[in-house]
């Protein structure tokens, strides 16, 4: 069982979305909150709006898909805190496009935040965990990881570069005392998601689904994956013949 008090709990991708209520939910406990956005404006909201109470929380402007970037903004928290317990990889984005408007450019934006920004955060962190025999990785993935959807290939493919990237980081770094844990939500309704023009299935409150994954860290759960009907559906639609999968993609009625 992972104890939060008095742990210093590094989050990216803070300013908004999944990350924002972390870091509001973990500003009820003890712990020291460094938290991380290209957006530092909406950071010192942030911050001004959970400064009461016992925990400290400092704020760092920082683009995760900059490796210069990472590496200073990781040095300024080693000197303010000495070390991260917990680091949670939560940064970002997401994209649709269709095959007649491929943008390359827009790819690899999405895969130096989405995986980049994970690999550069994890090259400062490892080191230091390793010396110390502790440390956790949380890193922010997602149920779309399990095929290439229609329109969505770069977001899906991303996520699952993530989920292998985190799994393999899990058997190598566990004889070393560090853990990592993955986090696989289905869809939460966040300012990301609300660009979406499809329905979504179980949409779940964003509130509800960050009760979820703090629960899931304390418990030490290495796969945190919600909620359960589309934990299922992925898994299901994962392991369908690829003939049938093409034919129940060609009459998807997703935009």
């Amino acid at each position: 069982m992972i104890k939060f008090a008095g742990k210093n709990i590094l989050i990216t991708g803070a300013s908004s979305g999944i990350g924002k209520e972390l870091a509001e939910q973990f500003s009820e406990t003890t712990c020291t909150l460094h938290l991380i956005s290209r957006r530092i404006n909406l950071l010192a909201d942030l911050q001004l709006k959970l400064k009461n109470g016992k925990r400290q929380i400092f704020i760092y402007e920082c683009n995760v898909s900059s490796k210069r970037d990472v590496a200073e903004t990781y040095k300024q928290i080693i000197s303010a805190a000495g070390k991260i317990d917990i680091a949670i990889l939560n940064a970002g984005v997401s994209c649709r496009s269709r095959i007649t408007k491929f943008d390359s450019g827009q790819i690899q934006n999405l895969f130096d935040t989405n995986v980049m920004g994970i690999v550069h955060w994890v090259e400062q962190l490892v080191p230091e965990m390793i010396n110390n025999n502790a440390g956790v990785i949380v890193g922010i993935s997602s149920l779309a990881d399990s095929r290439g959807y229609a329109k969505s290939g770069a977001y899906c493919a991303s996520k699952a570069a993530v989920t292998r990237f985190l799994e393999s980081l899990r058997l190598e770094l566990a004889v070393f005392g560090v853990k990592v844990l993955t986090v696989k939500p289905g869809f939460v309704k966040t300012a990301m998601t609300d660009k979406n023009k499809f329905k979504m299935p179980f949409l779940m409150d964003v509130n509800r689904a960050v009760k979820i994954i703090i629960n899931g860290i304390k418990k030490e759960k290495k796969i945190i994956q919600f909620p359960l009907p589309t934990v299922i559906g992925s898994k299901l639609i994962g392991i369908l013949p690829i003939g049938l999968y093409d034919l129940i993609s060609k009459y998807s009625k997703v935009k």
